[in-house]
């Protein structure tokens, strides 16, 4: 590859999208050919005055695109090319300015020790309850309904249920109203096509979950970063952001925030609602953790102390119960909840009723809340787990956030660590984990990566974090004495 990517370091756009855009374009037009090796990527970040890892992500995309396969020991080659003539032309079809950025290629096996997934345990999972469960709706006289088409706002009994215990906990206005989804993202999905119009900004955190990020960058969206401190998203900041930028819609997770753990407290809400208030700017609140608290006091979601009604909630049943029967809701301004049904019609006309009607019944015969008795134990003791073995394993200098509950811990490690140059390390030695970058908005943290553990016991959390820091100090070591001052010559 004889050219070198310009990039702007003043540009709204990423500088790793920067890069994978320009080759991408050189590789679809012919310039760079199929076969071509590219530059590693050392060489071409110091080439551009870049960090590895932001040349490693814009390799990622380019990756995941089909445009290049990365070799073992012998570095990244071009497999994309140019349509032939007369032929449709796929990639550039489906070319988008934003283009989602994947996950860590390669699998670890069923023996590898994994921190990169967000999700319960299997085998927590209830087996012999879900069965019953299911038998009681299948003996049901109104089965045949349950299996015919229904509303897209859901499966109303589901609905009526839910709608009821949000009143009962002053989460939905006089005016408000509740749809059904599958899932939270598909909540955001339909949001996203309702009020969004390409190039809009949305405020997110900064780093967020990734699959927000890939969501609304999809829809062409451009997203604003407020960056996640302690106390979750930087009130201060975000006030700045709003009035600066009048995003179309905020989008905040208020307790235990993925990927950092962070949880929003009481003073942030409100001035959080404040701000969004002051400028006209809708909140989304994300709760799908809430339910997951191990330790200290709830605190009021935001959907309750906003008296002006700008915000919706989001909830779900995917982190406390079983996130394959996808179901969430959503609560808001009935208007809002209208069209959001309106666009669910359009995409796949209903919910999935028997799914829901097994909820309802895992919840009304209170087996659900069995199951998170359950499922706050085991939580609690992995936290607990994680948080002792960063203390045990980590190197001195690392640092991590401190959840009361939820499913991820956010590290930070010491300088000159690289998370994501680490990872495949890690990987030969059966631990994976998902380094900062995968969440990044604006803000590049090389060092930081996200640790999931609610899927591990106790004794695999201890096993895979003993391992990284084994992996982490060595390579901290060996940093050290890079930077020792050569003896003089006399």
């Amino acid at each position: 590859m004889d050219f070198k990517p310009a990039v702007a370091h003043d540009s709204e756009v990423p500088l790793y999208r920067q890069v994978a855009e320009q080759i991408a374009a050189r590789i679809r037009s012919g310039e760079v050919a199929r076969g071509e090796r590219l530059p590693a990527t050392r060489e071409l970040a110091g080439q551009l005055g870049l960090n590895r890892t932001t040349v490693s992500a814009a390799y990622e995309m380019l990756e995941a695109e089909g445009l290049i396969a990365g070799q073992v020991g012998r570095g990244s080659f071009v497999i994309g090319e140019r349509a032939p003539s007369g032929a449709v032309d796929w990639n550039a079809m489906l070319e988008r300015p934003e283009t989602p950025v994947a996950g860590p290629a390669g699998g670890l096996g069923k023996a590898g020790i994994s921190f990169a997934m967000s999700r319960p345990s299997r085998d927590l999972f209830p087996l012999d309850d879900v069965r019953a469960t299911c038998a009681a709706v299948l003996a049901r006289e109104d089965l045949a309904d349950i299996l015919q088409l229904g509303s897209p706002s859901g499966y109303e009994p589901l609905r009526r249920h839910l709608l009821d215990e949000a009143r009962r906990q002053d989460l939905a206005r006089p005016g408000d109203d509740l749809i059904i989804t599958n899932g939270c993202q598909q909540a955001l999905d339909l949001i996203g096509r309702v009020l969004l119009r390409p190039g809009d900004a949305v405020a997110v955190e900064d780093p967020v979950y990734t699959g927000l990020k890939n969501l609304l960058t999809g829809m062409g969206a451009r997203l604003v970063g407020v960056t996640v401190g302690a106390d979750g998203m930087d009130v201060s900041q975000l006030a700045r952001i709003l009035e600066r930028e009048r995003p179309r819609f905020l989008v905040v997770t208020s307790n235990f925030q993925n990927p950092t753990g962070t949880t929003v407290p009481l003073a942030g809400r409100i001035g959080l609602l404040e701000a969004a208030a002051a400028n006209g700017v809708p909140v989304l609140e994300n709760d799908t953790y809430g339910e997951l608290r191990y330790s200290g006091v709830p605190l009021p979601p935001i959907k309750q102390l906003d008296k002006q009604g700008g915000t919706v909630l989001l909830r779900s049943f995917s982190k406390v119960s079983f996130p394959g029967l996808r179901v969430g809701w959503a609560v808001g301004p009935k208007p809002l909840m209208d069209r959001l049904r309106q666009a669910k019609e359009a995409a796949d006309l209903h919910t999935d009723q028997l799914s829901q009607a097994v909820l309802l019944e895992f919840a009304q015969s209170g087996r659900l809340e069995a199951h998170r008795a359950r499922m706050l134990e085991a939580g609690r003791e992995r936290l607990a787990a994680t948080l002792e073995a960063c203390r045990q394993y980590l190197p001195p200098g690392t640092r991590w956030t401190q959840p009361e509950g939820g499913m991820n811990v956010w590290v930070r490690l010491p300088e000159p660590l690289d998370a994501g140059e680490l990872l495949s390390r890690a990987q030969k030695e059966g631990v994976a984990y998902l380094p900062a970058r995968y969440f990044a908005v604006s803000r590049q943290e090389p060092g930081a990566l996200r640790l999931s553990f609610a899927g591990l016991p106790p004794d695999q959390i201890r096993e895979g974090l003993a391992v990284l820091g084994r992996i982490f100090a060595g390579e901290l070591e060996a940093a050290s004495r890079s930077f020792e001052p050569a003896p003089a010559m006399v």
